[in-house]
């Protein structure tokens, strides 16, 4: 049985490399696209800022852990078909340079293999499931809005000074804006894996309640620092050049707005999507401008990215759970 736990441990830290790799862009793609730090920079910065984030709570880990099935209801390769197509999901989309949910793809595999593993929908818990899907799909509108009415505010406070006196002093504020934007990452999206881990502990019978052991958490933050470190550069370009124009007012605009959303939601026990938050902060301050400075087409696409993430995860986790069940 030790065994078995060694390779979800394992495999949980392929997950959160791939969702570190996939989400580096939320932390550092605006820094980088202003020029306030150069790439290696910002890389290092945000994955100093993962790993101290990922020590904030482990509310989120509770959630994750219970919110979606009962741990007495889930075997070892139920969580095992889960990492493997929540990371193969995240690594293929990292690859093609498409910014995505890997809450989605962690939560959609998860569903699906249980489905399968349990023969029905019963073996899911709704309850929990309402208030996860209900943070996910809250909190990219509230990036959004929160975005919008943080640049008006900058707008009105500063509008009439100097162009590039503005973005001199908020070049240096971004250094702040962008680490809080790490932090936050952190805070939330190591929580998934945690989660994963006590999942299996509790299933196994190793530990008795879903609290989360020192040691689970300090293998997650460190796995999603690393793969932070490894810098998604293609999602990076995607969010940081594709959407829209930002320059360092822009960029500490829609960071501090996505920050404080996810960190607010993860002091909440809140699984959020820290790739949707960011990139819809990135929308609402690029609209105070004018709303041709999105490219709403490259928009579509992540949008499209993310309402298939679920569905193609769950669909994959209950195919090969089910071909699993069958040796």
């Amino acid at each position: 049985m030790a065994e078995i736990i060694i390779v979800i441990v394992v495999l949980t830290v392929l997950f959160e490399l791939s969702n570190g790799w996939n989400d580096s862009a939320n932390a550092i793609a605006t820094v980088v696209s202003t020029r306030v730090l150069s790439p290696l920079q910002a890389v290092a910065l945000a994955a100093c800022m993962n790993i101290l984030g990922a020590f904030f709570s482990t509310a989120v880990a509770k959630t994750i852990g219970g919110g979606i099935v009962s741990p007495g209801a889930v075997t070892d390769g139920v969580i095992i078909v889960t990492l493997l197509i929540s990371f193969l999901w995240n690594s293929v989309m990292t690859w093609f340079g498409m910014p995505i949910s890997c809450s989605h793809a962690l939560i959609g595999a998860l569903m699906g293999a249980s489905i399968a593993h349990g023969g029905g929908t019963g073996i899911l818990n709704f309850s929990g499931l309402t208030t996860i899907f209900l943070s996910l799909l809250v909190s990219p509108v509230i990036g959004l809005v929160a975005g919008y009415l943080f640049m008006r505010l900058l707008l009105a406070l500063f509008g009439r000074f100097p162009h590039g006196s503005v973005n001199r002093v908020f070049g240096k504020l971004q250094l702040l804006s962008a680490a809080s934007m790490a932090f936050s990452h952190g805070s939330n999206d190591a929580q998934k894996g945690m989660g994963i881990i006590t999942l299996a502990l509790v299933s196994g019978g190793f530990i008795e309640t879903l609290k989360v052991p020192v040691w689970v958490i300090i293998v997650c933050a460190l796995a999603i620092g690393t793969g932070t470190a490894l810098g998604g550069w293609r999602v990076i370009r995607t969010i940081g050049v594709g959407l829209m124009k930002l320059e360092p007012v822009h960029g500490f605009a829609a960071e501090t707005s996505a920050a404080a959303t996810i960190l607010v939601s993860s002091g909440f026990g809140l699984p959020v999507s820290t790739t949707h938050v960011i990139s819809t902060a990135i929308m609402g301050v690029g609209a105070t401008r004018r709303l041709t400075a999105v490219r709403w087409g490259i928009a579509g696409k992540i949008v499209m990215a993310w309402v298939f993430t679920l569905p193609v995860c769950f669909a994959a986790g209950w195919l090969l759970m089910t071909i699993v069940r069958q040796f």
